[in-house]
């Protein structure tokens, strides 16, 4: 993954901050402020198993990248690169989650447009999103962006709950990006 990739990002209120340690404490608040939304993550990130997670996050290598999104200063979630296919030329947006306070508000509308125009402008070809299929909420926020569903992948993983996860891909092409009004 480019390092040019990954460096901090900011529009207005919103800033993408890669993740460290001075984010532990606010990104567990955060995450424990919706209880229910774990059962559809791959991992949960509440009580005992947020520090285990959090301690995976900061080592996760040049293969997931992620950062600490904030609003006015407050850490209210999540999101990264994930490698996906060739390097260069494709990435995955995921590890996603936003506060249920900002949920609806276009805030995650906005983190998005914001990685995918650097993304696009950083030479990539091709940005992915993988979302569970039971995920409703985040298969028509990555609609709204223009993503285009290209497949279920069938028993794609089992997340941390034991449920077998199907997993809707989506993408949005460079040029599809570039033409959008």
């Amino acid at each position: 993954m480019s390092d040019g990739l990954y460096v901090p990002l900011a529009e207005g209120n919103l800033a993408l901050e890669p993740l460290a340690e001075r984010h532990r404490e606010g990104l567990r608040a955060a995450c424990a402020q919706d209880q229910e939304i774990w059962a559809v993550y791959p991992h949960d990130y509440l009580g005992d198993s947020f520090d285990p997670q959090f301690d995976r996050l900061l080592e996760g290598g040049t293969a997931r990248r992620i950062y600490a999104v904030l609003a006015d200063g407050v850490v209210v979630g999540m999101t990264g690169w994930i490698e996906h296919g060739a390097p260069g030329w494709s990435i995955e947006i995921g590890n996603s989650f936003i506060v249920p306070a900002l949920r609806g508000t276009g805030f995650n509308g906005r983190l998005k447009r914001l990685m995918l125009g650097h993304a696009f402008a950083c030479g990539l070809e091709r940005v992915v999103f993988k979302v569970d299929r039971i995920n409703a909420r985040s298969q028509a926020a990555v609609r709204k962006l223009g993503g285009v569903e290209e497949g279920l992948m069938r028993h794609e993983r089992r997340t941390w709950t034991g449920r077998v996860r199907d997993t809707v891909l989506f993408s949005i092409l460079r040029d599809e990006w570039m033409a959008r009004p």
